[in-house]
């Protein structure tokens, strides 16, 4: 399989994981499998909170951010450093997840709001998602907090985020939750001191609102179907997946407990500013920064937190050893750096995402910079959980099942980047990302276009764009890395390259 094809995939997961293939829910189908298998089904639980960069953890030296939670887990699980949002917003990451396809191939080019459904972008329900692998498979599903896959109509639900004549928010009917029976969730909303959220029998008009930091209130809810209070929350002779989505660090940032801030009293600002790139005081840019780092951090210490009383109910509930943990993001956030308020860009701080992944027993401990792109998390895994052989053909994202397992497996050599206008999917900007180099072409109606290079091992903070001086470089990614993407993708962007 080349840098950028798909076509290998297939026999690749049939060799990987035909030992588990098709294998029922009885443990004892399981037990004539490999030694790295679980002698049952796994549990699953994904974190992750919106918005957060890969940089905003204590154990990767980068931002002075406190998370002693994430930094011991990290030493429990795979990292991969070098994991990205190829597609650096909310709703393209999350139908990236969900579907294991490119945007180009799932409908979903931005963000789900007025805008997007005008052109159709939602989570369509006819996709055949990893939850829905799942839930044929048996396992009883939960989804609390954020969704943002659903496309606004009129009249528009009331509510913060959503005006008469232009909306973000909205509800998910029951038939487009791809599995999910257990329901504790919102489109987008970022009142993160009184979150609203739509329970599993809520209709479009019955929302509820928390007086809780969002985090917090989520959390409560999760170690609350972990234990199965009642047992109403999930068939206790089931295997379970929960999804757990926050929306800090997202903005608004000035929405969080105090006692998160006051974590970082003794801080002097400047030593909270402390990567190169962030633009200098007096600036536009550099005050926003300055302005909103503190209580980003903060933001990032509260999720650590909430992150930690999850685990620590796994433990409780003799569930650690058989659930298989991810915390990662969506996305990052540049805040100011580069000029740029959030993400959406082609640069590190919007692209690299945590991602840390836990099997007791099953997957070493290590660090890995493996060039992990978001398609690749639903192949991957279905196939550490046995279910290669039910991942559908067109999938695009590759299952990396085998490296994780024993090392062994392809290694892309390369991430795609993209961005795409509203309703113009031939325009916008277009990228890739290798272990040393991002390039990126932009390409809008009216505008020149444009190409940017960085050397991200000689210029880390990417301060310099080399385009002009590299020309042979440019070319060369342009050919080698980008087009075989393009290709693979179907992207019509390649038409005017």
């Amino acid at each position: 399989m080349g840098d950028n094809k798909f076509l290998g995939r297939r026999e690749f997961l049939k060799r990987s994981g035909a030992c588990l293939a098709g294998a029922a829910l009885s443990p004892s189908l399981f037990q004539g499998c490999s030694k790295t298998a679980a002698k049952k089904p796994p549990n699953l639980l994904i974190v992750f909170p919106d918005q957060m960069r890969a940089h905003s953890q204590g154990f990767m030296n980068e931002d002075p951010v406190i998370t002693p939670v994430l930094d011991r887990f990290a030493g429990e699980s795979l990292v991969f450093t070098e994991a990205v949002s190829n597609y650096p917003v909310c709703s393209p990451f999350r139908a990236m997840l969900m579907t294991g396809k490119y945007p180009l191939a799932n409908g979903v080019l931005a963000n789900c709001n007025t805008n997007g459904t005008e052109h159709g972008y939602a989570l369509r329900e006819d996709e055949r998602c990893w939850s829905d692998i799942l839930r044929e498979r048996g396992y009883s599903l939960g989804y609390i907090g954020k969704w943002h896959l659903d496309g606004p109509y009129k009249p528009y639900v009331k509510c913060y985020n959503n005006r008469e004549d232009f909306a973000w928010n909205e509800w998910c009917p029951p038939e487009r939750r791809h599995g999910f029976d257990h329901w504790y969730a919102y489109g987008t909303y970022d009142q993160h001191m009184k979150p609203m959220y739509w329970n599993t029998d809520a209709g479009r008009n019955d929302a509820h609102w928390v007086d809780q930091w969002g985090p917090e209130h989520e959390a409560d809810q999760a170690i609350r179907y972990i234990r199965n209070e009642g047992g109403t929350f999930r068939d206790p002779e089931k295997p379970f997946a929960l999804v757990v989505s926050m929306n800090p660090p997202h903005m608004p940032y000035d929405q969080l407990p105090d006692k998160y801030v006051e974590m970082y009293s003794d801080r002097a600002l400047e030593e909270l500013c402390n990567r190169p790139n962030i633009p200098p005081a007096g600036t536009r840019w550099g005050d926003y920064y300055r302005k909103h780092i503190r209580n980003y951090l903060a933001m990032t210490t509260g999720v650590d937190k909430q992150f930690g009383r999850i685990l620590a109910a796994l433990k409780d509930h003799g569930l650690e050893d058989n659930t298989i943990v991810l915390f990662t993001s969506d996305h990052g956030n540049c805040l100011g750096i580069h000029d740029q308020i959030s993400k959406n860009n082609h640069y590190e701080e919007s692209m690299r995402i945590p991602f840390l992944l836990r099997w007791p027993g099953t997957i070493q401990p290590r660090h890995d910079d493996l060039l992990f792109s978001s398609p690749d998390i639903y192949p991957t895994l279905m196939d550490l959980m046995g279910f290669s052989g039910s991942i559908p053909g067109d999938v695009q994202g590759r299952s990396h099942a085998g490296l994780i397992r024993n090392g062994s497996g392809e290694r892309p050599a390369s991430q795609p980047y993209i961005w795409v206008p509203y309703g113009k999917p031939a325009w916008g900007r277009r990228g890739v990302r290798t272990h040393r180099h991002t390039l990126m072409y932009s390409r809008m109606p009216d505008q020149p276009d444009g190409v940017m290079l960085h050397d991200n091992l000689e210029d880390r903070y990417q301060l310099m764009n080399l385009a002009d001086q590299e020309e042979n470089l440019v070319e060369k990614l342009r050919n080698d890395k980008l087009v075989p993407w393009l290709e693979a993708t179907g992207d019509p962007w390649l038409r005017g390259l």
